[in-house]
């Protein structure tokens, strides 16, 4: 059984809305009683767990309901080569190549994602200019990342918050059996303030059609049914990672997971993230470069180092 958590703050800004909300839940929050010391992962119904969604609400997450998305599997030829920054470069022909390095304006915390492609990493000389970390540990319900446990557990052991994400190939198995995978190879997520949640890779197909074969409705059910698998078994709303432009095109700019899930934007010519997917006023993490001084993609969290430690201990 999960401990209980407390309700997470909200990462990246604040509006007035978003304050109220947050203030008003410190009072009630719907199917719970202000008991003090009430458990949040047992809650009051039976089979239901609590969450942290990313504006910082404590939910009741209930036993998931599925909704069946076609499968066309592809023939898989790559799943090593397949990263976040290595896909989207190749396949967003509308997003700008130049290399953009962020506006500070807020707190704004350095970090990487990793997959195969960086193999073993030397973290003692990496973990100084890095805050956190995200390594690649699954691709659809088939591969593992052979270099996963340098590195997952080598920024783990230098003191640095660290995560795995999974790449999506939404028409080869079901969102549930991806998220499942996911979980039983590296993807579980633990309240220990180092350990973030793990991150979805949904973005451009590195094997055929742009969208996978799937119809807009049909891609939002998917994502759907690995959110709700991921938040019932782990206790946290998994990150989303995407672009703007494929997210419009293969959702139809779908905005009800930005109540929910944390947003990774990837954006490589326009400063703040760009324009952000519709439901999300804020971006959480920010992919700003496919390359640059340091290992893999580069990446900034929207917020202080005290945010992004609440973010690894409530979820």
């Amino acid at each position: 059984m999960k401990s209980p958590r407390r309700p997470a703050m909200p990462y990246g800004p604040r509006p007035l809305a978003a304050v109220a909300a947050v203030a008003a839940l410190a009072m009630w929050v719907p199917g719970t009683t202000s008991t003090a010391g009430q458990s949040a992962s047992t809650g009051s119904r039976a089979g239901a767990v609590w969450a942290v969604t990313v504006s910082g609400q404590r939910v009741l997450v209930t036993k998931p309901k599925f909704i069946p998305t076609p499968v066309h599997p592809e023939r898989i030829t790559h799943p090593g080569a397949d990263s976040m920054g290595t896909v989207t470069v190749a396949h967003a022909s509308r997003l700008s190549l130049a290399k953009l390095r962020p506006t500070l304006s807020t707190t704004q915390l350095p970090g990487i994602d990793i997959s195969a492609y960086q193999g073993n990493i030397n973290w003692a000389s990496v973990a100084r200019y890095i805050d956190f970390s995200y390594a690649k540990a699954t691709e659809g319900t088939y591969y593992t990342n052979p270099y996963f446990y340098n590195q997952y557990e080598g920024p783990y052991y230098q003191g640095l918050i660290r995560g795995a994400y999974h790449f999506a190939i939404p028409n080869n198995s079901s969102g549930q059996a991806q998220a499942d995978y996911f979980i039983k190879h590296g993807g579980g997520w633990s309240a220990d303030g180092k350990t973030l949640p793990g991150a979805l890779d949904i973005e451009y197909n590195p094997y055929g059609p742009e969208c996978y074969r799937l119809t807009q409705s049909q891609m939002v059910s998917w994502l759907w049914n690995f959110v709700h698998e991921y938040v019932y078994k782990e206790h946290a709303y998994p990150v989303i990672y995407s672009t703007t432009d494929w997210w419009t095109t293969c959702t139809g700019n779908y905005g009800g997971f930005g109540k929910y899930d944390p947003l990774w934007i990837a954006n490589y010519s326009a400063s703040g993230g760009g324009p952000l997917p519709n439901g999300w006023g804020f971006y959480t993490f920010w992919q700003y470069s496919p390359s640059g001084s340091l290992p893999g993609d580069q990446d900034v969290f929207n917020g202080s180092h005290t945010r992004l430690q609440t973010l690894a201990t409530n979820g």
